[in-house]
């Protein structure tokens, strides 16, 4: 009689404990997926700030009496050292290169170029 009384006692014991180790499992997952958006929200968020530091640069320079590569120079040190004021130390060279030439072919300060053909 003992046994049989015993018997429903396990399997809520059983169900219980397999029930909570699956909610503890999806709370894992769901608090996993919530950081991996936030660190992708983050950078977002820091490649909207490089393109603003970019555009700002690539503004500032356009009047200067310098060479085309050595405002490309100038522009990359005053985007990187405006990084690292901000504590954004671990920004690749060549992805601020990249926003500065976007900037750089974006910005109506610029010269640009237009070609026209004659059709006829």
């Amino acid at each position: 009689m003992n046994v049989i009384n015993t018997v429903p006692s396990y399997i809520i014991t059983i169900t219980t404990s397999v029930a909570f180790f699956m909610a503890l499992k999806i709370m894992h997952n769901f608090v996993q997926h919530k950081i991996a958006t936030a660190k992708t929200e983050q950078v977002k968020e820091m490649w909207s700030y490089v393109e603003q530091l970019a555009d700002t640069a690539v503004n500032s320079l356009v009047g200067q009496d310098l060479a085309g590569n050595e405002k490309f120079k100038q522009a990359t040190s005053i985007v990187q050292s405006q990084l690292n004021k901000q504590g954004f130390t671990n920004v690749d060279v060549k992805a601020i290169e990249t926003a500065i030439q976007a900037a750089y072919e974006q910005s109506p300060l610029t010269p640009t170029t237009e070609l026209y053909r004659d059709w006829e």
